[in-house]
């Protein structure tokens, strides 16, 4: 990710679902934002590229979900496949980063938070983006703290 100023987004890519989070303009930051309900995949693409719009993002971190051993799967597939897409429809930087585990870790945050069940439900997909902005935020940093 290059140097410049202004906002990151970061999404979880599911079938059904899509959670989107959202950094400050300092990038220091990782938020959730909302979960995007997929009806079509026209409609995904469009409600995404209106969202990175509408906040003025300069960069979007996808998840892949590797399987555990650090594979590509199905659903890893699936995800390249939407960036596929989104890359031919958009001029910002996109990065893929491995996305394993962070619906675990967004789970328990939630449960650490006291998040009732059926709030989890509707939240999981958004914190889980926002944990893999955070993490993605947190290694580019320090390669920008290392080139100083």
């Amino acid at each position: 990710m290059t140097n410049e100023p202004g906002r990151a987004m970061a999404i979880d890519v599911g079938g059904r679902r899509i959670g989107v989070a959202l950094s400050d303009t300092t990038r220091l930051l990782a938020s959730p934002l909302t979960t995007v309900h997929v009806t079509a995949k026209v409609s995904r693409l469009q409600q995404i590229t209106e969202l990175i719009e509408q906040h003025e993002v300069t960069a979007l971190v996808v998840g892949l979900p590797l399987t555990l051993s650090g594979e590509v799967g199905p659903q890893a597939e699936f995800v390249q496949t939407f960036v596929d897409e989104l890359r031919e429809h958009l001029t910002i930087p996109i990065h893929l980063v491995d996305e394993r585990l962070t619906t675990v870790e967004a789970e328990r945050l939630m449960v650490e938070m006291g998040v009732k069940r059926d709030r989890r439900r509707e939240q999981i997909d958004a914190v889980a983006a926002s944990i893999i902005l955070r993490d993605f935020l947190g290694t580019y940093r320090s390669n920008v703290d290392d080139d100083m």
